[in-house]
């Protein structure tokens, strides 16, 4: 008996050395080639501000407007060479929600089969994240049509992606991943309807994505890009989202970070190559001095933390985020608002998540500690749907202005290198249209001007539950979270 505890509690031993070893490698690997990108500033022309807004009118009804899945179907048509897109949901899934607003995912493919049919020759590539097959646990039939008319579609191989939930991870790694997966019926599908194998609950919960929303084409103008919170998801149909849409040499920034996703999924490089600028076309719209930057993974993170550390008195910072919870980011604004600054902040409640009600982690934890500091705070008042943009704006005190929006949220697993993630920066002159878009975009919101409401008061939500700011602090820090 004392021989078997022995070698029982050896085997114990061997398997949490080896599983600990698993758990650092993968936690710490090296980044795939081209992730963690940070572009060049480059000038910029053409470049549109798009929102989708869902609010309250004056007789307590829901309303939608939205642009920007309007401009990413006029991008497609009007394509001549190349199409290349690169969303993270891609399909019908509602979950509870049993009215969503359009059913953008059908659209989509709509959109791509008509284009394919008018013009075999277009190069046309769509990059997903496995999550749209459940990891290979149902057949997505938007992926499998867009497949069958010769539209390339490129399934992320995130499992090279570092680990964010690595105490489950390295134990998936060392059990369940070399089963791989297949469709099935064990358990019921949790983002929709049918049945999948349990093979992909225990895949989802490694808790990483290719998180990026993105479009390239080129029309008779020349390259165009759209990078977008967005996604051609109808459960998030109605999510207000925003969106740049831009011309410009920062358009092959977006192709070099994209050819990383395409070299580490094992897929062939893009046809693609953007010609030379074209020095008869105006460079700015409406002589404006705008550049742009496009940057990845742990470098938006980079790019935030150091706009915000120059931000004092005689600055205002604007924040719009649908989950706010990295720690370097929280006492970055902090700090900014003892220098000085004025930091208003607009969070989604995380109260709304497809039908289902959630917790309000970590957003109502993180605001409670904001308002101790004296930050402004609101929420975005949601219906069903949910406040999914991103968007950092800064107006310095010396007339210059910083933006920074895209896929990625401010938290630990978008902002430190292990979801695939892209944004844009835009830096300039305060007084160019688009900071004046970015800006009254911002006022309307949280003054609820033309009689919409948009937004409530910090106390509508205020949650000061010790238990759920120490969970936050948990589960931020562990990864065992799907913030």
């Amino acid at each position: 008996m004392r021989q078997k505890k022995r070698v029982l509690g050896l085997v114990g031993l061997t398997w949490l050395l080896v599983q600990g070893g698993v758990m650092v490698c993968h936690l710490n690997k090296p980044l795939p080639l081209g992730v963690s990108f940070h572009g060049q500033s480059r000038s910029v022309r053409e470049i549109r501000f798009l929102t989708d807004l869902t609010y309250l009118d004056s007789h307590g009804e829901r309303q939608c407007e939205q642009q920007i899945f309007d401009a990413v179907f006029e991008m497609i048509d009007r394509a001549e060479t190349f199409v290349l897109i690169d969303m993270f949901l891609f399909n019908s899934f509602a979950g509870e929600n049993s009215s969503p607003h359009r059913q953008l995912s059908g659209e989509l493919t709509e959109r791509l089969l008509a284009k394919r049919a008018s013009d075999p020759a277009l190069e046309m590539v769509l990059i997903t994240d496995p999550i749209n097959t459940l990891y290979g646990g149902t057949n997505s039939e938007h992926l499998n049509r867009l497949e069958a008319a010769g539209i390339r579609v490129v399934v992320t191989s995130i499992e090279r992606l570092r680990d964010s939930n690595p105490g489950y991870s390295s134990f998936w790694r060392m059990t369940g991943a070399w089963l791989g997966n297949s469709p099935g019926t064990a358990i019921s599908n949790p983002f929709g309807g049918g049945n999948v194998s349990l093979r992909s609950f225990v895949h989802l919960l490694n808790f990483k994505a290719n998180h990026r929303k993105v479009i390239v084409a080129d029309d008779e103008d020349g390259p165009i890009a759209l990078v977008t919170t967005a996604n051609p998801h109808d459960g998030s149909s109605a999510h207000e989202n925003v969106a740049l849409q831009f011309r410009g040499e920062a358009v092959g920034d977006i192709l070099l970070a994209e050819e990383a996703v395409l070299a580490l999924s094992g897929a062939a490089s893009l046809e693609y190559s953007m010609p030379d600028p074209s020095p008869e076309r105006p460079l700015f719209l409406g002589g404006e001095d705008l550049t742009l930057r496009v940057v990845s993974e742990g470098k938006i993170k980079k790019s935030v933390i150091n706009a915000l550390e120059i931000a004092g008195a005689g600055d205002a910072v604007r924040l719009v985020m649908f989950y706010l919870s990295d720690r370097d980011i929280v006492k970055a604004l902090i700090q900014a608002r003892q220098r000085g600054a004025e930091v208003r902040i607009m969070l989604d409640p995380n109260r709304d998540a497809f039908g289902r009600e959630k917790s309000g982690v970590p957003n109502r934890q993180v605001a409670f500690e904001l308002n101790r500091e004296k930050l402004d705070l609101k929420w975005r008042e949601t219906h069903g749907e949910q406040c999914h943009t991103k968007l950092l704006f800064i107006e310095y005190r010396d007339e210059s202005a910083f933006l920074s929006t895209g896929s990625a949220n401010y938290t630990r697993r978008n902002l430190d290198d292990f979801n695939l993630e892209l944004n844009v920066v835009v830096e300039g002159p305060v007084e160019s249209i688009l900071f004046g878009q970015v800006r009254t975009y911002f006022e309307a919101l949280w003054n609820n001007e033309s009689d919409r409401l948009y937004s409530v008061a910090y106390e509508s939500y205020e949650d000061p539950s010790v238990i759920r700011r120490a969970l936050y602090r948990v589960m931020e820090h562990t990864g065992f979270s799907t913030f």
